[in-house]
């Protein structure tokens, strides 16, 4: 589908506004905040000839030039992308979900998601859980790598929803994070809802919400401040590690949304510095499926440089 470009030029009135503010308020293209975000996020809007971030406050007469490609609509159509398989039977299989890879279709994503990389390796898939997630029984976040269970039947599907459901399933994740000051172990054990200052993001300092646990420990510290800790989920909430790092002062290495200017520029990764490391649950036939996802280059080489005394700043 071919692009249209639309240019706006910045009068007085106007400087000192938010990017993302400003173009969500124009009436072409009709646009919420939120997707304006993501197709600056994509890289179709320039300001003055450079690609700037949603922040980047207005200054009277910058030219912006958005050059707009509409969202197609979502599609399951199989698509030959390569998939690491940490194990497979004819039931389920568990996947090393690279990063920046998004689950499954949405209007933001339409294809080139781990659903459409399953339809091309599997013959058949579970619908249950949703037209446009055959096999979906649990999702990470874009950013975040690792492993990730799918399913192949209904059996499968249930079987592994029950145990999601009954928090039974071990999932450990690492990550690296700012936490110089961070008790070797402990356990965040708060509500979860979304951060009345910030909708993107979620928080545990909120009256309402669904309870989230995660436990952790420091497995390595760094002379920078940095951190390698262990996170074990009894619940699985979105963002949890993210939001609940974020709330004890110690938000994760290369996390925009939650770390902010504090560790968002981060030299040695350019997402957030988490890791779904391992994955164990029970499978339908009774015996116990346990995998273990290798740390991505990233993550890898970011904990070497820590290791040998670098600094992420």
């Amino acid at each position: 589908m071919s692009a249209t470009e639309f240019i706006f030029q910045i009068e007085p009135e106007d400087a000192g506004e938010r990017l993302d503010v400003y173009l969500a308020e124009q009436d072409d293209p009709p646009m919420t905040r939120s997707q304006v975000r993501k197709f600056l996020d994509r890289g179709e809007v320039r300001v003055n000839g450079q690609q700037v971030k949603a922040g980047y406050k207005l200054r009277d007469d910058d030219r912006i030039v958005w050059a707009h490609t509409p969202p197609t609509e979502p599609t399951i159509e199989a698509q030959a992308i390569a998939l690491t398989l940490l194990y497979e039977d004819d039931q389920l299989a568990v996947v090393d979900k690279p990063v920046g890879m998004v689950v499954h279709p949405s209007i933001g994503h339409p294809d080139r998601t781990l659903v459409n990389a399953l339809m091309h390796h599997f013959e058949e898939l579970p619908t249950i859980g949703g037209e446009l997630r055959p096999g979906i029984v649990h999702r990470i976040d874009k950013d975040t790598s690792g492993a990730l269970a799918v399913t192949k039947t209904d059996r499968a599907h249930h079987h592994l929803a029950d145990q999601f459901r009954e928090h039974s399933i071990e999932r450990v994740y690492h990550a690296l994070v700012f936490g110089p000051g961070l008790p070797d172990q402990g356990t965040f054990d708060t509500l979860h809802g979304r951060d009345p200052n910030h909708r993107m993001r979620f928080t545990g300092r909120v009256t309402k919400g669904r309870r989230a646990v995660t436990h952790y420990k420091v497995m390595e510290r760094f002379v920078s401040g940095a951190v390698l800790v262990e996170c074990r989920l009894e619940t699985g909430r979105t963002h949890q590690i993210r939001m609940h790092f974020c709330d004890a002062g110690c938000p994760l290495l290369g996390d925009a949304l939650y770390g902010g200017k504090r560790t968002g520029q981060c030299r040695l990764i350019d997402r957030q510095a988490l890791h779904a490391r391992t994955l164990g649950f029970e499978h339908p036939d009774g015996h116990r499926v346990f995998c273990e996802a290798e740390y991505p280059e990233d993550f890898a080489q970011a904990l070497q440089s820590l290791r040998a005394g670098g600094d992420w700043r």
